[in-house]
């Protein structure tokens, strides 16, 4: 027998001994009994929302390699958040969320802010969903918890707990245990996988976010250089997984059946390592891959597996599959290596304000400083961003898992809050359309009262540009609520703490975007941009 002890005390120090001693969140009544008394070794990071806790977090557990936790107030926070949580499901990130429930006296008689079915409200968006039956319990559905959303696939799972519990006698210490975070490929398989690409004449590697979440960056390069393949990011990817001005590099694959095919064309052997075959955004009419094209599929979820339409697959951790194959196959010096990707040589000839969006990425590329983390939620110019603003280092782009706007804003908060937590010192680039913006606004407060290394880029074309897009594309004229006049996003910004900008130019951005990365605060610089027709 342990000794005895409150569930808090038990629970705070099983916290400690998993290093998960940062709380993300917005408290309430419901939540207050687990925060009362917060120790001075643990660190209460507070936003505005439900929907900016989660993302923050999400972007801290992304940046730092260590699940986080997430304290929300009872179904209505748990419902506010849901956007980022499955933003953060999709992405993959480790996080353990709680709620608080109502008192377990009351909870029969359906009370003010009972959680109804607690356990099912997250669901399908985590991983396990779970309230102890017992007070007693709670410390050790903890540690399951942890378990659970760290083991791959990793993600989020969620805790609901009734506030009287936090009080209540238990036996300590909990138990403590370490889980295994990678899954080692079927050797035997994997090596027939190895002989496929050493036969093949023009193979194409395609690497997803997986392989820079497993610290896969140099392996794929090894890998690359070895086959003299043709490398592609995967549709839709919410990290950099190759360096994208490396000769080998080809561009991003396609977002639709008929582009990604398109692409293809001409590699006998498609090699996709760390993404789903495939992440598809419109539909235009295609085949899945061009005919005469074989594909392997290396991904450490069953599920992704599973959906995937064509190819043959193993499960395994992305790094250690990659180093395995690098190993095994045989040396590509006899293949013809291909053209390197053409990228725009001069920025574009000045058109007078508003911008167009490939000047003003090409300023941002001419003032780029070193060692810069992108966070890009600007759905209308990722084409912009792909040609101007390679990534060029592990860990320096990150996006939204999940297609939901309103990630970007509060997740560059997260990133900084990771890196200062790592003692790692970048400065953190959010380019975010003014759509996006105003979702999660409200994370702006946390980066001013934390005092971050932020630049946010806020590029306001007046309209959700990407849907009128897709309005042409889906032939669907006459859609409503498209644009947006009126937004004063500097004023917004100033009020809740960061300094602010409007720009008009070139020379303008340029100076500004320079002068807000030197100041080291965080900082909103408005560029008013042109409205231009994605190409879906």
């Amino acid at each position: 027998m342990g000794t005895a002890s409150t569930v808090h005390d038990v629970t705070y120090d099983l916290l400690r001994s998993l290093k998960m001693t940062t709380v993300f969140g917005n408290p309430g009544s419901t939540e207050q009994t687990f925060l009362q008394n917060f120790p001075d070794d643990f660190t209460y990071v507070l936003a505005l929302q439900e929907a900016s806790v989660v993302a923050i977090a999400d972007a801290f557990a992304q940046t730092t390699g260590r699940p986080a936790l997430v304290n929300l107030h009872s179904s209505a926070g748990v419902g506010n958040g849901m956007g980022s949580l499955i933003a953060a499901y999709h992405g993959r990130t480790p996080l353990v969320v709680t709620s608080g429930q109502q008192h377990r006296e009351m909870v029969i008689g359906e009370p003010y802010l009972g959680n109804r079915e607690a356990t099912t409200l997250p669901k399908p968006w985590v991983k396990w969903s779970y309230e102890p039956a017992r007070a007693e319990d709670v410390p050790e559905a903890f540690m399951r918890a942890y378990a659970v959303a760290v083991q791959p696939p990793a993600g989020p799972v969620y805790l609901s707990i009734p506030l009287d519990d936090w009080n209540r006698t238990v036996n300590g210490p909990a138990v403590v245990r370490e889980v295994s975070t990678r899954v080692a490929p079927d050797i035997e398989r994997l090596s027939r996988f190895a002989e496929r690409i050493s036969r093949s004449r023009r193979p194409a590697l395609v690497f997803g976010s997986e392989v820079d979440r497993a610290g896969g960056w140099d392996a794929a390069v090894a890998l690359a250089e070895k086959v003299r393949a043709a490398v592609y990011s995967a549709p839709l990817s919410d990290r950099a997984s190759f360096p994208e001005d490396h000769p080998l590099y080809q561009g991003p694959l396609g977002l639709s059946f008929k582009e990604v095919s398109d692409r293809l064309t001409g590699h006998d052997l498609v090699v996709v390592v760390g993404a789903e075959v495939f992440r598809y955004y419109p539909y235009v009419a295609g085949d899945i891959l061009p005919e005469g094209t074989e594909l392997l599929h290396v991904t450490d979820d069953p599920a992704v597996a599973g959906a995937a339409r064509v190819g043959d697959s193993v499960i395994g951790d992305a790094r250690l599959s990659i180093e395995f194959l690098t190993e095994k196959v045989g040396d590509g010096a006899g293949r013809t290596q291909p053209s390197p990707l053409r990228r725009p040589e001069h920025p574009p000839q000045s058109s007078g304000a508003p911008l167009r969006p490939d000047e003003v990425y090409a300023t941002l590329a001419k003032a780029r400083p070193q060692h810069a983390v992108f966070v890009n939620e600007s759905t209308s110019t990722m084409g912009q961003h792909a040609a101007w603003l390679p990534n060029v280092e592990p860990g320096s782009f990150y996006g939204t898992a999940s297609g939901g706007i309103g990630w970007a804003l509060p997740a560059s908060v997260g990133v900084a809050l990771g890196d200062r937590d790592r003692r790692v010192a970048r400065p953190v680039i959010a380019l975010i359309g003014d759509g996006s913006f105003q979702y999660s606004v409200q994370g702006l407060w946390t980066a001013a009262q934390h005092d971050l290394p932020i630049t946010f880029v806020a590029m306001r074309n007046h309209e959700y540009s990407i849907l009128k897009s897709f309005a042409e594309l889906e032939e669907t004229p006459g859609v409503p609520g498209l644009d947006l006049p009126g937004l004063d996003i500097a004023s917004l910004a100033r009020g809740f703490g960061c300094a602010a900008v409007e720009v008009e130019t070139t020379a303008d951005l340029e100076r500004e975007f320079t002068a807000a990365v030197e100041s080291g605060r965080p900082t909103v610089v408005v560029v008013t941009t042109r409205p231009e027709k994605t190409q879906l």
